[in-house]
């Protein structure tokens, strides 16, 4: 049965969305907080620090591609409701290990709370593909932009979660856990009740409605295999993997080299906060420019600003500076992340877009965990204008392949007749 899409559909859906992606993103940095101070204390070891988190990434990037292929053959309000159940449940168990004393039941909720952030990070991709294809850079950054409210209420949420838990008997260092699954409980209500119709249902109708107005004949659904080889996917994939790379690496890194510098908590937390807003705060401006200026050119703007950043950053010497340098980088990523979920989407039909982009952001997830890993090495290595270089290389190609790329893609298209 076909479904006619409407105005108010797109709206609700874009809504709904919005509303449920700031809602979990909240739950998940207020979670994070102290995660690494939990493992700490649960595992006895610092060294272990890291596991939860390092778990919770592996958990997103595994269930990317699972939840993508479900997503293209059941909807996408059914996977959108089963991952906010996952982070209800991994919330639930991470509160329960700090009572239980159990490390690895915390890592067992990291994973899970993992999960349901690899669904929260398909909101973008859900609102985009129910508008025209000329708005969907505009909607993507404003689901991005809910990062924002996630970033600064998940927070201030810590000590007021903490707080009730003590009142009411159970470990503080809980409270952030129970809450968070209190707040996905909200976004699994919210998804089930406001995704109506499924929006694949109305991508579907948003699909047929442009191809009868440019006489396009039905897609073949094509295997994975030959959408990886199409250049403007490969383009808009490496956007967003080579983005995340280098702002995992200088970001992560950065509060130590501000440390060894003696600068203080107060210092490195503006600087984290400044880096924050240039991820977060002006992706609707993002999109804004996406529609004007089209995804490879904003793709051009974020490698360009990256390479700034990555210059900047072993340079500068106070905190002004710093928070700048930072700034830029999260702008460079947003840049490069907003215009590649839009160009991206654009290469593919309702059917492909599920798995496609489960696999991009399960490429993604791999990339954060890789910055990670090997930021602590480099700058351990070479300081941070190691950590400086290493981001320009790496930009540096990025570039240099997105030229060939958008090179192919023209010989595709005007060689062979084929659209890119």
């Amino acid at each position: 049965m076909q479904v006619e899409l409407t105005r108010s559909d797109q709206r609700r859906i874009t809504a709904s969305l919005f509303t449920t992606e700031s809602i979990f993103s909240a739950a998940f940095i207020a979670s994070i907080t102290l995660l690494a101070i939990n493992a700490t204390e649960l595992s006895g070891s610092e060294a272990f620090a890291g596991v939860p988190s390092t778990v919770a990434l592996l958990g997103r990037a595994l269930i990317a591609v699972p939840m993508g292929w479900l997503m293209d053959r059941t909807g996408r309000r059914p996977v959108v409701v089963l991952g906010y159940t996952f982070g209800m449940l991994g919330f639930l168990l991470s509160g329960l290990s700090i009572g239980w004393m159990s490390f690895l039941i915390l890592c067992l909720g990291a994973g899970l709370a993992g999960v349901a952030n690899g669904a929260s990070q398909q909101a973008r991709f859900i609102a985009s593909e129910v508008w025209p294809q000329s708005q969907r850079g505009r909607i993507i950054g404003y689901i991005v932009f809910a990062g924002t409210i996630g970033a600064i209420f998940g927070p201030l949420l810590v000590p007021v979660a903490a707080d009730i838990a003590a009142r009411v008997g159970l470990p503080a260092n809980a409270g952030p856990y129970y809450m968070g699954a209190g707040f996905c409980l909200v976004a699994l209500l919210l998804a089930f009740l406001l995704l109506r119709p499924d929006p694949i249902v109305l991508s579907r109708a948003q699909d047929r409605s442009e191809r009868a107005a440019s006489a396009a004949p039905p897609p073949l659904e094509r295997p994975l295999s030959e959408i990886f080889t199409r250049p403007l996917v490969l383009l808009a994939v490496a956007s967003m993997v080579i983005g995340q790379l280098v702002m995992t690496m200088i970001m992560v890194i950065t509060p130590v080299h501000m440390t060894h510098a003696a600068h203080t908590t107060g210092d490195i937390s503006f600087v984290i906060m400044a880096h924050t807003l240039g991820m977060f705060g002006l992706a609707p401006l993002t999109g804004w420019l996406i529609e004007r200026l089209g995804s490879r050119a904003m793709m051009a703007y974020g490698a360009l600003i990256l390479v700034i950043s990555s210059l900047m950053a072993p340079w500068a010497s106070n905190v002004p500076t710093l928070a700048i340098a930072l700034f830029l980088l999260g702008l460079g990523w947003n840049f490069c992340f907003v215009a590649g979920s839009t160009l991206l989407g654009s290469q593919l039909h309702a059917s492909e877009r599920g798995r496609v982009q489960g696999t991009n952001d399960m490429l993604v997830a791999l990339a954060s965990g890789a910055g990670s890993l090997t930021t602590g090495l480099i700058f351990a290595g070479g300081g941070m204008w190691a950590i400086g270089f290493t981001g320009l290389a790496l930009t540096m190609l990025f570039a240099g392949a997105g030229i060939w790329l958008v090179r192919r893609s023209f010989v595709v298209q005007h060689g062979q007749g084929i659209a890119p």
